[in-house]
């Protein structure tokens, strides 16, 4: 295996710099899900998205270290998106790799934006009648701070508890915000358009995250998450 990141090629480089320790300032994506980077060779970008992610949980898992841990949870916001993106941005929604990535978006879009998200999820949480606020577990009322820690205590339980239920209190999270969205839409309709249709375009691409991490729970749950 190749052990030179000089040598090594694009998806492995960004292995090596995964695992050291970065001094580059934060990148982040000005269009937060729709922003996806293509490898030289769709089968190895492919065997390397879900090598990485196996290799990963499986070593948080087996060594619980808390320092690695935290390093994971808080790597976007120190680190931006790009590295994430490189590994597994590519991969089908509904797999190991693409579900970690679906995760760190959401945590992405949270941080980089916690009082939208707040507006929205407190206004999904009054409209949407489920009980999805109640798996995702936020605070009532959900502020900007609370909502930031929700988040990483869902990607802390990823990597350290039951990957199903960080997938299932995600899912929720996003139905909650999605419904947040599409009312606040409505509200904006007749008078700014242009606004209703960004919230409209929000809320059904959260509600596809919410379809995918459900379904990948599932899989996970029968050990069919690949």
């Amino acid at each position: 295996m190749c052990t030179d990141p000089e040598t090594a090629g694009p998806v492995r480089r960004s292995l090596f710099r995964m695992s050291a320790e970065f001094s580059k300032p934060v990148r982040r994506p000005s269009e937060m899900f729709d922003r996806l980077f293509a490898g030289s060779d769709p089968a190895e970008v492919s065997r390397a998205a879900h090598a990485t992610a196996v290799a990963l949980l499986s070593r948080v898992r087996d060594e619980a270290d808390a320092d690695v841990v935290q390093r994971l949870i808080s790597f976007t916001a120190r680190h931006g998106i790009d590295d994430i993106a490189e590994l597994w941005s590519q991969s089908p929604a509904r797999s190991l790799p693409g579900s970690l990535w679906r995760l760190y978006l959401v945590q992405l879009s949270i941080h980089d934006d916690p009082e939208t998200s707040s507006l929205l999820y407190e206004r999904g949480r009054a409209e949407l009648h489920s009980a999805d606020a109640v798996v995702a577990g936020a605070p009532t009322p959900a502020g900007p701070q609370e909502l930031m820690a929700l988040i990483d205590t869902i990607l802390h339980g990823a990597f350290t508890g039951d990957y199903a239920v960080a997938l299932d209190r995600t899912a929720s999270f996003c139905r909650v915000v999605a419904s947040g969205a599409t009312h606040l839409a409505d509200d904006y309709e007749a008078t700014e358009p242009h606004r209703s249709s960004a919230l409209t375009t929000r809320a059904l691409r959260l509600s596809a995250f919410a379809a995918d991490l459900t379904a990948a729970a599932r899989l996970w749950r029968r050990d069919a998450l690949e």
